[in-house]
């Protein structure tokens, strides 16, 4: 069998340090989430248009913890290309070798890190209906985006913001939601309006509850509808928990 060529080596000699030291694109098909193979720890690669929040909503992450684990001080301040640390830190330190000696101590198993607290939930503010149509989907319906509801309408009717806040995001960066806009309400609450055909508000803008921030437009199938979410600590929870059956139509 005959050696490789000099072209070869160089070729195969790159393959290898690249696979060492560049992350490779993760499998859940998002070109921006890769995989730091010295660490083991998923990276998302900030794309022009995003935000924090955008970040934390389609990794199902609390902004406040994913700004802690890259030391943010300012959750609006991130920038195109920016590495941003999915996971927390791992498992705390092993203990020390004892009297009883060091292959004792090796022995046993290291302690589990403890996990994390649970960030501190602030009440709920007062919630309005975003819109007035049926419930066309509710929370959980996999024919749909399982997180929300989907209300339905007519196109071009009001959409309103269910508690008072500041918008975070205006954009279509969230694939499946369309025309998006995202409202923080406080530390705790976001609320998110998709399939939008017309935005009233930009991004930082404060809004007041029950103040028109958009039109709806056409959801899945091209039918008039809202999606609606509410997420609570990052989490989403079932709007209609909160806004209370019956509100809409």
């Amino acid at each position: 069998m005959t050696s490789p060529g000099p072209l070869s080596e160089r070729l195969a000699s790159a393959a290898v340090a690249l696979a060492g030291t560049v992350g490779l694109a993760f499998s859940t098909g998002c070109s921006s989430t890769l995989v730091d193979y010295e660490s083991q720890a998923r990276v998302h690669v900030v794309q022009p248009g995003e935000t924090l929040y955008t970040i934390a909503w389609q990794h199902g992450l609390d902004y406040k913890t994913l700004a802690r684990w890259n030391n943010l001080r300012n959750p609006d301040l991130i920038y195109a290309g920016q590495r941003l640390k999915l996971t927390g830190p791992a498992g705390g330190a092993r203990p020390a070798a004892t009297a009883s000696g060091p292959a004792a101590a090796a022995s046993r198993p290291a302690p589990r890190p403890a996990p994390p607290a649970e960030p501190r939930a602030l009440p709920p503010p007062v919630w309005q209906w975003p819109t007035r149509g049926p419930v066309v989907t509710r929370y959980g319906d996999r024919a749909a985006i399982p997180s929300g509801i989907g209300i339905g309408g007519r196109a071009g009717q009001s959409v309103e913001a269910a508690a008072a806040g500041r918008v975070v995001y205006v954009g279509t960066g969230l694939i499946g939601y369309g025309e998006l806009v995202i409202i923080k309400h406080n530390e705790t609450y976001l609320s998110a309006y998709g399939h939008l055909s017309r935005v009233l508000v930009s991004q930082s803008d404060e809004v007041a509850r029950g103040q028109k921030i958009a039109e709806m437009g056409l959801g899945p199938q091209r039918q008039p509808r809202l999606h609606f979410e509410i997420r609570r600590n990052g989490r989403p929870v079932d709007p209609l928990d909160l806004l209370g059956p019956g509100a809409g139509p």
